[in-house]
């Protein structure tokens, strides 16, 4: 199993006639991802990488039964495109655009409220269940098959555990990247409940960073309900207060929001902490290889 992607998803792109969404629609085409169908007002009617390009959301849904979507529209517009896609009623967004007004997300966060549309990003690299189907900007050929789920706020770093979990043999059930804006539509705690019900996932790798305190809170739902071995690392051990680090979220504010509070937290609520990027996969081995002996 999976979770928000597999075999059977039919994807559309949102944006396909731009640079980023023709490139990022060649490299998921031969991933092998089921790509149905893009989007592009006013240039409906073309065709990019094979694939039929519609003027509006509804019309591609409505052509091809489309239940995921994934947006490259740039920053000003990308909200309109993610409220397009849930007055479509798509079941899964996933937004790749980074920079779009924290106003707007705000807008589109209460509009998402009412509706069956789960909305993954913004700024954030997408999901990938691997040898099955990767949505977004993800380097495909570091994924392997595999047990661990992977959720992050990180684009880099997810890439940089994952490709440790392939090296030491456990790969991956599906890995999630939320994105690092202050205002997104998934959460940690949404991703870790999902892992926790699929029986294909028997462990699950954390990496969160500054700002915020979506960590602490995943932390505390893991306490007291995750049944799978928990792998965190927390970035930014050495970032200053006040000054923003990367991400728009990710910003030490009224100190409040410091790696080191994240990861007393984590520990605290018996989440395994690697020290280092580095230790990651090695980390998740050796509990998953306790796991075994209990």
């Amino acid at each position: 199993m999976s979770i928000y992607v597999n075999e059977s998803s039919k994807i559309i792109v949102q944006g396909i006639t731009g640079s980023a969404g023709k490139f990022h629609t060649q490299k998921m085409l031969e991933y092998g991802t089921k790509i149905v169908a893009g989007v592009s007002p006013g240039r409906g009617g073309e065709k990019v990488q094979g694939i039929p390009v519609f003027n509006t959301v509804e019309e591609a849904v409505r052509k091809t039964q489309a239940n995921v979507s994934v947006i490259y529209i740039p920053a000003p517009y990308a909200s309109d495109g993610i409220l397009e896609a849930a007055n479509s009623n798509i079941p899964l967004v996933i937004c790749i655009t980074e920079h779009i007004p924290v106003k707007d997300m705000i807008r589109v966060r209460e509009y998402l409220k009412d509706k069956p549309t789960t909305l993954i990003g913004p700024n954030c690299p997408g999901v990938i269940t691997p040898d099955e189907c990767k949505v977004g900007i993800m380097p495909g050929y570091i994924h392997k098959k595999g047990r661990i789920g992977v959720v992050s706020r990180s684009g880099t770093l997810t890439y940089e555990a994952v490709h440790q979990l392939s090296q030491v043999g456990l790969g991956q059930s599906t890995a999630v990247g939320i994105g690092g804006d202050p205002v997104n539509g998934t959460s940690f705690v949404d991703v870790l409940k999902l892992f926790n019900e699929d029986p294909e996932t028997h462990g699950v790798v954390i990496i969160g960073e500054i700002g915020g305190n979506q960590e602490e809170e995943a932390a505390k739902w893991i306490n007291e309900n995750m049944r799978k071995p928990v792998v965190g690392f927390i970035s930014g051990v050495t970032a200053p207060a006040g000054k923003r680090m990367g991400h728009a979220g990710a910003i030490i504010s009224g100190g409040k929001g410091t790696a080191s509070e994240k990861i007393r937290v984590m520990a605290e609520c018996g989440i395994t902490m690697a020290t280092t990027p580095s230790t990651i996969g090695e980390t998740m081995r050796k509990q998953m290889e306790e796991q075994k002996t209990h």
